[in-house]
């Protein structure tokens, strides 16, 4: 079975990129002691939150275009 493409524009890529950034960097926080308590806590899950959150509409976007793309290479 070979690879599937999507073409995707670079400034998505970017986006998606920095929301996995955004989730690494939140979940880094949560598991690490080198700030107190509370204030790793609220930044790492705000960061999470938002890698989180952002996720869906990003990977709707790139599944909707490789349906979009496999639709035209089998008509």
């Amino acid at each position: 079975m070979a690879p599937r493409q999507v073409n995707l524009p670079l400034p998505l890529i970017g986006a998606i990129a920095a929301t996995r950034g955004m989730l690494g960097a939140g979940i880094g926080l949560l598991v690490s002691g080198k700030i107190s308590d509370d204030r790793r806590r609220r930044v790492g899950l705000t960061l999470l939150s938002i890698g989180i959150a952002s996720t869906i509409p990003f990977m709707w976007r790139v599944l909707r275009k490789e349906r979009h793309s496999i639709s035209h290479l089998t008509s």
